[in-house]
């Protein structure tokens, strides 16, 4: 049976976190052959989120939770729980947010091109099919162009960049070493991909509906989006093609 991991960093998501597990489970169970783990990466939530992932542990073996004394930053918790899925022998790797902006239902449909042989899937809001919802426009133009920012400095094909909900072959995952990366948030989730396509690697991009968070507040500060401006120009240079 072919090993999944489901990776979810957390930080004060106590709103969102028992009933996303709950759904992330309905979701994967109709998958065949799969046999699938759930890990929540939480940094210390203030709020508790960590004390309710160790209650769904206690009630779902296949529920694990690895707790991190400081916050640390969106990229670090990934790469964490990274590390601690392939340590534990993961075939496929799969990130979402915890906020229900990325659909559970939506995780058998990016496993399966990597069942078909490519190396990394992306839920993709702004391929023909995707689709954001509940965003305001300033918000969809301000993410529009970050995208639009991304794939000119780097010279990619991918429609979207800048997204976070993905799936990696382990092999994929351990030759893109995400331990390597340096940045964070907006960043982090470009460079993965970015590196992924300079590696050669096969990546596919899957439609998704992408949904305003559901209760809570966006972890995206300026601070990020002001990395980003300056750390992709630098990766260009350092893995570009």
């Amino acid at each position: 049976m072919l090993s999944a991991w489901i990776v979810i960093p957390t930080f004060d998501e106590a709103a969102n976190i028992a009933a996303l597990v709950n759904a992330v489970w309905l979701a994967v169970q109709a998958v065949r052959g799969v046999g699938w783990s759930l890990l929540i990466v939480d940094d210390d939530s203030p709020d508790g989120t960590g004390r309710i992932a160790d209650g769904l542990a206690l009630a779902n073996p296949a529920v694990h939770v690895l707790h991190r004394p400081v916050k640390r930053g969106l990229g670090a918790a990934y790469v964490a729980g990274f590390e601690h899925a392939l340590a534990a022998g993961a075939e496929r790797v799969l990130q979402m947010d915890a906020d229900f902006s990325h659909d559970p239902a939506d995780l058998p449909r990016l496993l399966a091109p990597t069942l078909e042989g490519a190396d990394v899937a992306i839920g993709s809001r702004y391929m023909a099919g995707g689709c954001v919802e509940g965003w305001s426009a300033h918000r969809r133009l301000i993410s529009r162009a970050g995208g639009w920012y991304a794939r000119s400095v780097l010279d990619s094909r991918i429609s979207d960049l800048t997204g976070g909900f993905k799936c990696f072959r382990a092999d994929a995952l351990r030759e893109i070493d995400p331990a390597s990366l340096s940045v964070d948030g907006f960043a982090f989730q470009v460079e993965t991909t970015f590196r992924a396509q300079a590696l050669g690697l096969e990546v596919v991009e899957v439609p998704i509906a992408f949904h305003e968070r559901r209760a809570g507040h966006s972890k995206m500060s300026a601070a990020i989006a002001v990395e980003a401006l300056w750390r992709l120009p630098v990766l260009r240079l350092t893995h570009g093609r």
